[in-house]
């Protein structure tokens, strides 16, 4: 983690914490080294910083363009790992730093869905992320986030303090046979098994309060 990062990612941590009362279930299904893919539901802004503090080592993310023009907060984008990307989804030179960053062994956290839920219910995956999967067989680790949603909903302009879980499904491995000739229609069966596995990771109600869900983990002291 860089200096910025580091800061950034115990102030989210901390304020999860005491905010929204957020615990991770199965933080042991975490792999903290070597490529690997956090595909995560997309409902709220919070999402990117919440998938992150889930893992120890700095992972990094896919962010607007324009935010780079945010006052203070714009240049410090790209120490927190934010590789910015066109509004429209199609800037191939964005997709192709995510693949380098794969291939170099990091973490990076994708959202299938590509936009943000209205609803907060779970919508199709889009074939991009079956693409970033078929181009490096990078594992994927399904996340999902509960209460986000309720805690800061598109298009809202107040925050509500409501709880929050992760849970964390059991990583996806593929192969260069599963992968095949890598046309669109793999791309989105790809995805399409990505979104399955989400989808199938369910919170109890009683999993904000169950004595195993962990506390967020302690970030890595060796830097990325």
């Amino acid at each position: 983690m860089t200096l910025v990062y580091n800061i950034f990612y115990n102030l989210a941590k901390l304020l999860a914490r005491c905010f929204f009362s957020m615990r991770v279930i199965h933080p042991e299904r975490m792999i903290e080294e070597g490529p690997l893919i956090l595909a995560v539901n997309h409902s709220s802004f919070f999402d990117p910083p919440l998938a992150g503090i889930c893992s120890r080592r700095g992972v990094y993310y896919l962010a607007r363009k324009s935010l780079s023009r945010w006052p203070f907060f714009g240049p410090l984008f790209p120490a927190m790992n934010n590789i910015f990307v066109e509004r429209d989804g199609s800037d191939m030179s964005a997709l192709r730093e995510v693949m380098k960053k794969l291939r170099e062994g990091n973490g990076v956290v994708l959202f299938p869905e590509g936009t943000r839920s209205k609803d907060g219910g779970l919508q199709p995956g889009r074939a991009g992320i079956g693409l970033i999967i078929a181009k490096t067989l990078a594992p994927v680790l399904p996340m999902r986030i509960f209460g986000a949603f309720d805690a800061f909903p598109k298009g809202s302009r107040g925050l509500r303090l409501t709880r929050i879980t992760v849970v964390i499904g059991k990583p996806l491995y593929f192969t260069r046979e599963e992968v095949g000739s890598g046309d669109r229609e793999t791309y989105q069966r790809l995805s399409d098994r990505v979104m399955t596995a989400i989808a199938a990771l369910e919170c109890p109600p009683q999993c904000p309060l169950d004595p195993t869900a962990l506390d967020l983990p302690s970030p890595s002291l060796h830097p990325q």
